[in-house]
C-alpha cells in the first residue's frame, strides 16, 4: 500500500513540471499569430508602448480582422458584441514587450478557447480538383474571396462559379490550371 502511495505521489510530481512549461509547438495558432502580426504593426507605425494606446489600436486591428481572428478578438473582448473584457491581458504585457507567446500562455490559463483556435487548411487551387472537394468547401474557397454564388443548387454550378472567378482572385492557380 505504501508502495503505491509513493508511486502515485511521483506519477504527480513528474506531471507537474509539464503543467508549468510553456506552449507546445502548433498550440494557440491564432492567438500567437494574430498578436505578432500586431505587435509588429505597432513597432512599424511608431506606436507608444502604453496600455491606452496599444488597446486602441487593438480594438480597430480587431474591427478588420476575418473569421477566426474575430472569434480571437470575440474571445478577448476586442469587438463590441464581446461579452467579457480582457482586453487589458493584452494590451499591458505588450507595452512591456513581453513575448506574444508568453502572453497566449497567460490568456490559455484565463479561457481555454483562445488556444483551441486554428486556422482552416488552406487548398493549392493548382493542383485540387475541385470535382472531389465538398460543397461546403467551395462555398468557403467563393467565402474568402467575398464573393458568393446565387441561384447555385448544385456542386456544379459552385464549380462553374470559382473557374469563372479564378483569374480574378488567383490568377497564378487559374494559369497552372489545365482543366479549365
Amino acid at each position: 500500500m505504501l508502495r503505491l502511495c509513493g508511486l502515485s505521489v511521483g506519477l504527480v510530481l513528474a506531471l507537474v513540471p509539464c503543467l508549468a512549461e510553456g506552449l507546445k509547438e502548433g498550440e494557440c495558432e491564432v492567438c500567437v499569430t494574430f498578436l505578432g502580426k500586431f505587435y509588429q504593426s505597432l513597432k512599424d507605425d511608431n506606436v507608444k508602448f502604453n496600455s491606452a494606446d496599444i488597446e486602441t489600436a487593438l480594438m480597430k486591428s480587431c474591427k478588420d480582422a476575418k473569421s477566426k481572428e474575430n472569434r480571437f478578438c470575440y474571445y478577448i473582448g476586442a469587438t463590441s458584441d464581446a461579452a467579457t473584457k480582457m482586453v487589458n491581458e493584452v494590451s499591458k504585457p505588450l507595452s512591456y514587450h513581453v513575448p506574444v507567446e508568453k502572453i497566449c500562455e497567460k490568456l490559455k490559463k484565463k479561457d481555454n478557447q483562445i488556444c483551441e483556435l486554428r486556422y482552416d487548411k488552406q487548398l493549392d487551387l493548382t493542383t485540387v480538383d475541385l470535382k472531389k472537394l465538398k460543397v461546403k468547401d467551395l462555398k468557403k474557397i467563393l467565402e474568402e474571396w467575398g464573393e458568393s454564388c446565387k441561384g447555385c443548387a448544385e456542386k456544379s454550378d459552385f464549380i462553374r462559379k470559382i473557374t469563372e472567378l479564378m483569374p480574378k482572385y488567383a490568377p497564378a492557380a487559374a494559369k497552372a490550371r489545365t482543366d479549365l
